[in-house]
């Protein structure tokens, strides 16, 4: 009995002793927590603190204006006109919610255009898709109610395409104006990239606006004010077509060459040249962006930016061309589109100098039939090619030396109508019946398409004629031969001219001996007013062909904006030299000589007169337009003949085969007579001034 008692005892006294182990454990615990709260509290508090408050410093750049483009008296063609403007920097990691709600609270500020495009209309500010983008954004949890389950399953675009079609156009009513004002802001943020800062809005940016959002700058992370550029024309259209355009924020650098721009240090929303000559030197025009240093909270919205580098504007181009003379050689385009026939409803004119390649003028002129205006196609020079005829014929006499196909010795043919099977008869318009000898200069003098259809039989090898009208010539070797003699003139080939997308004519395929017999008098393949140009040039200087150029001079920019000092002046680049004997080229300079002074020459009406030697040839194509027969008019030629300094080519298309037009030497008159400050085009002296105002008095 008293045993059992001891064992209960025992038993009892052992549980307390569990317990206050347990309670001795718990206790220690805690005290260990809250030693080690006050570690952290009064310890490392400072450290977390700056933990959360945390920034994070990274580079961020900014557009400078771009470089401006001036003719070759240093007036302004193309410049930048200062905006105010409002700029958004995106920071990293920035929310679309975040945004959306920054676009909110500026559009409470701003007047923000968002016109939304409706069908048919053309212009506009947004999108109801960029209203259902923006709507989305501030309500995601509500739209996502909106979902079945198989379609919450969803992910990605296909996600994001479901969502989309959910917002209803109930809530799209209901969106206030500011909202959609909001909507149109949104849209430009959400095109920006990390660190990269972009214009909401920098046309008709109010000073009242400027203030308010000034104000609100803190509560409008990555916003801020400043002043931005856009292009402006002083010469309003004049050479607008050559000048060329730059890019929008929106459409940024052309997708085919993002990263080749990248490479550069381009984002991808800069604006860029896009087009002729602001795309050719673009690296010229655009400057050097501005640094920043940019201080982001956690969030990645942007607390602070201070600027490291102001960035430098753009250098400048100095033109090939004077304003004047363009302007000059634009109103006789005008003039001669006067005269036209038929299907006729363009002209082109290109004056170079043939001793370095600088353009002297450059104009297409096109009449529009729609409006009854007449319109700018400068570009046609470099982007539209014809049959240029008998125009052609020097290269065609040349190529027959270097082949050997014509001697010192050996340079007179008759000049008789050919029968050809393959081709209609080929005959020259002053001989259609007869028979004449003709040597290359008297060919020249009276465009012998005799002449030249059979130095092109020479050339393959065949010096008599059949009676069966059939060439038994390699055609293809030949082919290939005077193609080669042409490109060293710049025909069929680029001819380096400054502009990009240079077009190089029309090669014609399956050519058979009459074929080939036309292309020696310019009625095959086709060529463009530019490249006519430099085969003038070419064959004006001697034998040297120079690269063609819009660009004369690279300038800084001043302390007042302007012209600084010059950078660059830019050589004259040789091409090729014809592979000629000089005596051959003299022999053409004759030739081209007689066109414009013999007794015989197609051109000796127009320079009767003249107060200059000038030396050129005519030219004259069939050809086909809008499923017609047409005619194409065309002029080459230089002066002084004895030193050229001006080339011109004049083109005159589709026109009727029956036609009374000649302005192809007519405004080629005019163009020469206008450089020399001759004729009609002479200035007046102090001396005719002062009596003209005289007479005027009395």
């Amino acid at each position: 009995m008293k045993s059992n008692q001891k064992k209960q005892t025992k038993n009892k006294s052992h549980i307390p002793l569990r317990l206050n182990i347990l309670f001795a454990g718990v206790f220690v615990c805690f005290a260990l927590l809250i030693l080690r709260l006050g570690y952290l509290q009064i310890v490392s508090g400072e450290e977390f603190e700056a933990e959360v408050a945390r920034t994070e410093t990274t580079l961020a750049t900014g557009n400078v204006p771009r470089g401006e483009i001036y003719d070759a008296e240093h007036r302004k063609m193309v410049g930048n006109t200062a905006v105010q403007t409002i700029t958004y920097t995106r920071g990293q990691g920035v929310s679309s919610e975040d945004m959306a709600k920054i676009a909110l609270g500026l559009a409470a500020v701003i007047d923000m255009p968002s016109k939304v495009r409706v069908e048919n209309e053309s212009e506009y500010d947004i999108t109801p898709r960029d209203l259902q983008d923006y709507w989305l954004v501030l309500n995601e949890e509500k739209i996502n109610k909106r979902l079945s389950e198989k379609e919450l399953d969803l992910s990605g675009s296909d996600f994001y395409q479901t969502q989309i079609s959910k917002v209803t156009d109930e809530d799209i009513a209901q969106m206030s104006d500011v909202e959609t004002e909001a909507a149109a802001i949104f849209k430009k943020m959400n095109g920006a990239y990390a660190l990269t800062t972009i214009n909401i809005k920098n046309e008709n940016v109010t000073d009242q606006e400027i203030a308010l959002v000034s104000e609100h700058l803190s509560s409008l992370p990555g916003v801020d004010t400043g002043t931005d550029w856009i292009r402006n024309y002083p010469q309003e259209g004049m050479l607008k077509s050559i000048l060329g355009e730059v890019s929008t924020e929106e459409q940024g650098v052309p997708e085919s060459q993002l990263s080749t721009y990248l490479a550069r240090g381009y984002a991808r929303n800069d604006r860029v040249g896009n087009s002729q000559l602001e795309q050719q030197y673009e690296s010229v025009l655009s400057g050097s962006k501005s640094k920043s240093e940019t201080q982001t909270n956690t969030n990645g919205d942007i607390i602070e930016t201070i600027e490291q580098y102001a960035g430098e504007k753009g250098d400048n181009l100095v033109l090939t061309t004077d304003m004047d003379f363009q302007e000059t050689i634009e109103q006789i385009a005008v003039e001669s589109l006067g005269e036209r026939e038929g299907d006729n409803d363009r002209i082109y004119i290109a004056a170079s100098d043939p001793q370095t390649g600088e353009i002297l003028a450059l104009v297409g002129k096109k009449y529009n039939s729609e409006t009854g205006k007449i319109e700018d196609d400068a570009l046609g020079n470099i982007t539209q090619s014809y049959s240029m005829g008998s125009a052609v014929k020097g290269a065609t006499v040349l190529a027959g030396y270097m082949d050997g196909a014509l001697t010192f010795d050996d340079n007179v043919i008759v000049d008789a109508p050919l029968k050809t099977g393959q081709t209609q008869s080929i005959s020259s318009v002053f001989n259609r019946n007869g028979s004449v000898a003709l040597n290359d200069i008297g060919a020249l003098e009276q465009s012998s398409n005799v002449y030249m259809a059979k130095v092109v039989l020479r050339m393959g090898g065949q010096y008599q004629l059949n009676s069966k009208g059939t060439f038994p010539i390699n055609v293809n070797q030949v082919m290939t031969k005077l193609r080669y003699y042409f490109a060293q003139f710049g025909l069929g080939v680029e001819t380096g001219i400054d502009l990009p997308g240079e077009a190089t004519g029309y090669v014609g395929p399956n050519p058979n001996a009459g074929l080939a017999m036309f292309f020696g008098f310019g009625q095959y393949d086709t060529y463009t007013p530019i490249q006519l140009l430099q085969y003038a040039s070419t064959i004006a200087n001697g034998g040297t062909r120079i690269a063609l150029r819009l660009v004369d001079e690279i300038w800084s920019t001043g302390e007042d904006g302007g012209l600084g000092t010059i950078e660059t002046q830019l050589e004259p680049e040789i091409l090729n030299t014809v592979n000629v004997d000089p005596k051959a080229m003299e022999r053409v300079h004759q030739g081209f000589y007689q066109v414009v002074h013999g007794a015989n020459g197609s051109a000796r009406s127009r320079f009767v007169g003249a107060e200059y030697e000038a030396a050129g040839k005519t030219g004259t194509a069939q050809a086909f337009y809008n499923g017609k027969s047409v005619t194409n008019k065309t002029f080459v030629g230089y002066a002084p003949y004895d030193n050229p300094e001006i080339t011109v080519a004049v083109i005159v298309p589709n026109l009727p085969n029956n036609n009374t037009n000649y302005e192809n030497t007519i405004a080629a008159r005019k163009v020469m007579d206008a450089y020399f400050k001759v004729g009609e085009y002479k200035e007046a002296t102090p001396d005719e001034d002062a009596t003209d105002s005289s007479e005027g008095a009395e």
